[in-house]
Formats: C-alpha cells, structure tokens, sequence
C-alpha cells in the first residue's frame, strides 16, 4: 500500500504589498537626472552640420564632373551689375586644342604634374611676398564656379579644401573645359564661346595659335587688357604664350588634357 505524504505549508503563499515594495526596490535602480548642457549640445550639432556640409560639397563637386555647374557668384554678380552678362557653354570637343594649350601655358604650365596646388609657384610666391603665379587652374576653376572673387583667407581656406576634391573627381580634361567655360575674357564676356565671337567674330573651334595666345594673353586681368587692340605688353606675351603652347605640346605636357 502507497505512502501518504501531507503538506504542512500551503500551497499558495499571498504577496503582500510589504514584498512588492522591497522588490521594486531592489530592482529599481534610480536614473541620474541629466543636466542640459549648452557648450555640449552646441559642440555636437556643430559636427553634425559640419559633417552635412561635407557630403553636400562633395556630392556637388562629383556630380559636376559630369554635368556642367551653372554661374559662379562672380558672374552672378556681374550680370546684376551690367544687367546681364555674353555667356554660353560649350563642350571642349568644340574648342580648338590650340586654346587649352595656350591657357595652360600661360597660367599653369605644370598643369599636368600636380595635384591642384604648384608648391613650387606657392614656394616662390611667398618668398617674393605676393600671390601672383601662385594660383592652379585648378585653384581658379574652383574660384569661379563655387566661390567669390577677392583676397581673403576664408575664400583661401575653403579653395584649399575643395581643389583637392575637384582633383579627385574631374579629369584634367574637364578641369580646363570648365575653366574656358567659366573664365572672363571682358567686362560681362564669360566663356570661351562669347570670347571668341566678341574679339575675333569666330566660334572657339576656329580660332588659330594667335588668336588663342591673344586670349590667353590677356588673363588674368581681362579688364585692363584687350585680345583685339593688344598693347605692347599683350603683343609680347602673345609671342610668349605662342612659344610655351607649342613646346607644351612636343614635350608632351598636353596628354593629359588632349583626348
């Protein structure tokens, strides 16, 4: 015959409030109230929209290596000014190889050797206490189609942060047609299309090695200088010019930018 076993305790023990209390207690821990701090959230939201601001200038720089960028802030500023501006673009297939040769040797023979700043023009520049000869084409285009025109350090600083980035992401090809895109050649005549037609009544793919010298002569002071009435000093860098595009193009510092 089995064994019976009888419990003395009972099977349900009642939770009182006592033992809720002293669980709750044990199991909650208290959360610190946070204090707001200025300084902090100001910091943060800093590097937040700073971080924004460079995927933005980024994507911009590397969707303009393939569509063209639209009116800088200089020429913006003088089509308001004259009440419009000679602009129209044109693809560098449509440009005479003679007129990037001239521009780069007259604003950048080592156009093809360096990544955006030439250290030894910068070198020279400052050793001479000025700034001229300094300036890349690619330092300008970047100038023309993202920045304003003028000495100062913050449009330095932010063309030294975004040429690297145009270096990146533009061929040198695309650097030099957006260049003879953006460039002033007279009060209110941008581009190398309107250039060409105001000195010399031509379309860029029919102008000669004089015609481009004399055009490349006259940057960076388009103002001051004339391509159809040249003065003594544009005749002579005319000839100059002439020169360096013809040896730019035997030595074969033109194969990075002629296809």
């Amino acid at each position: 015959m089995g064994r019976i076993y009888m419990l003395d305790a009972p099977l349900f023990v009642p939770v009182t409030n006592t033992y809720r209390e002293t669980v709750a207690r044990k199991t909650t821990k208290k959360t610190p109230e946070r204090k707001f701090q200025p300084l902090r959230w100001l910091k943060r939201w800093f590097w937040r929209m700073l971080l924004i601001v460079v995927v933005i200038v980024v994507g911009v720089v590397a969707a303009h290596s393939v569509f063209n960028p639209g009116q800088g802030y200089y020429m913006r500023q003088e089509a308001r000014r004259l009440g419009g501006v000679d602009h129209l673009w044109v693809p560098i297939a449509d440009i005479a190889p003679v007129v990037a040769r001239s521009v780069v040797a007259a604003e950048d023979a080592g156009f093809c050797e360096h990544w955006g700043f030439d250290m030894t023009a910068i070198r020279a520049a400052l050793a001479e206490g000025s700034g001229r000869g300094a300036s890349t084409l690619s330092q300008q285009v970047v100038k023309n189609a993202y920045l304003w025109h003028g000495r100062n350090w913050s449009r330095k600083a932010l063309e030294a942060v975004i040429t690297p980035l145009v270096e990146v992401f533009w061929s040198k090809r695309r650097i030099l047609e957006v260049y003879l895109n953006l460039a002033e050649f007279d009060e209110g005549v941008f581009g190398i299309e309107a250039a060409a037609q105001h000195y010399f009544g031509v379309p860029p793919s029919k102008l000669s090695p004089l015609q481009a010298a004399r055009l490349a002569a006259i940057l960076p002071s388009p103002k001051q200088r004339s391509a159809s009435k040249p003065s003594g000093y544009v005749r002579k860098r005319t000839r100059q010019i002439l020169d360096g595009a013809e040896t730019i193009r035997r030595d074969g510092r033109a194969s990075c930018f002629e296809s």
